[in-house]
């Protein structure tokens, strides 16, 4: 689906038009700011069209206590109602995703889970330096987590969502693996050895962490134990490894590898990588990330032309397929909790921005506001 040219404040933005796969919905707040939000939230979801008339269904959301409040959905015209339920946040902001994602749940019709309860966790550029900030989906309770004026990259969320393991550049002026715990911001240092320490991301049952280390050459891919300890080597070649990740089972790795780079599968314990990355009409596939709702799909970036462009590989059909279509690049693919969504970082030359992509239409809706800067390398956790 081609996209219109855009202007530059625009970066992110590629509409689609609304056909009969889009759920029409009237969505609507009791204060201004939860219907400021709810609009916000299911307008950003390609599965539905918020539209004044002709709704099939009524959403609304009312405050319903401290930091709790409830969604009440009627079937249009009359049709009487599919659910009332109360939910409970954090804040009162928090409480409407969550109440959001019961009105998915509830009204979509294909069996998906809601996404806008998720957290992320990204780089920020906007004091000057690049720093790991946290925030909700849609940047609102942004916090500033590390202050160290220091290169970083590539965060991830533990799966409990406490802590945050990232690259960084601090102290010793080399690539570095840190892990920050959320709750007392205390910094830990991972694994500091010889060489570039990069790529860290843990395990689903938050035991084990992969990462890509140089220490004995090229750059291979190894497995610790949550602590950084225990680091055992996984891959042994003379080319280039980087972005490994997991399967949702834990069992296997996804991994970029040169020539190309593409895309590369292995036993989690090791053994020998088998190329995954046919018929995907490139011959660059980066950055990848394994969908958890869909363990036979897999994000990526890939490059088409001159741009790089989100893509998605069908594992069970050995088959890829560009899903974003967009005048900027699309690049650093984070699967959202219902695997049709995903959040990535939308480039051009002179702005990164974070946003949300149905990889179904096409539809890419930016959520960090360009008040804040660039925002960049986003990654998604969810309960």
């Amino acid at each position: 689906m081609a996209a219109p040219a855009l202007a530059q404040r625009d970066i992110g933005t590629v509409e689609v038009t609304a056909d009969n796969r889009t759920v029409p919905v009237r969505v609507s707040g009791a204060t201004q700011e939860l219907n400021a939000l709810a609009i916000q939230a299911f307008s950003a979801h390609g599965r539905y069209h918020v539209v004044a008339s002709g709704f099939i269904y009524d959403i609304r959301f009312a405050p319903a206590g401290p930091n709790q409040v409830r969604v009440d959905v009627m079937r249009g015209l009359g049709g009487g109602a599919v659910a009332s339920e109360v939910a409970t946040g954090e804040s009162e902001r928090d409480a409407l995703f969550a109440a959001a994602d019961i009105a998915v749940a509830k009204t979509n019709g294909l069996g998906l889970r809601g996404f806008f309860h998720s957290k992320l966790v990204f780089i920020g550029e906007r004091t000057g330096h690049q720093e790991i900030y946290t925030s909700d989906l849609f940047f609102g309770d942004v916090r500033q987590i590390t202050h160290d004026r220091a290169i970083a990259l590539t965060p991830r969320w533990s799966p409990d969502g406490e802590k945050v393991i990232y690259t960084s550049y601090f102290r010793s002026g080399f690539p570095d693996i840190f892990e920050i715990d959320l709750g007392s911001y205390q910094r830990t240092t991972f694994v500091s050895f010889k060489g570039t320490n990069s790529g860290a991301h843990f395990s689903p049952d938050g035991r084990q962490v992969a990462m890509v280390l140089s220490g004995e050459g090229e750059p291979e891919i190894y497995v610790s134990n949550a602590q950084g300890r225990g680091v055992s080597r996984r891959t042994h070649s003379d080319l280039t490894k980087a972005s490994p990740c997991w399967s949702p089972d834990g069992s296997r790795l996804i991994f970029a590898m040169e020539p190309g780079p593409q895309l590369y599968v292995m036993s989690a314990s090791g053994g020998m990588p088998q190329r995954v990355s046919y018929n995907t009409g490139t011959g660059y596939c980066a950055e990848p990330d394994w969908n958890r709702a869909n363990p036979d799909k897999v994000a990526f970036t890939m490059k088409v032309g001159p741009q790089y462009q989100i893509g998605v590989l069908d594992l069970s059909k050995r088959h890829g397929e560009q899903v974003s279509h967009a005048p900027f690049d699309g690049i650093e693919p984070s699967w959202l909790p219902d695997g049709r969504h995903l959040v990535y970082t939308a480039r051009t030359s002179s702005a990164y921005r974070v946003c949300i992509l149905d990889t179904e239409s096409g539809k890419s809706t930016p959520v960090s506001p360009t008040s804040f800067g660039p925002a960049l390398q986003a990654s998604v956790w969810s309960r």
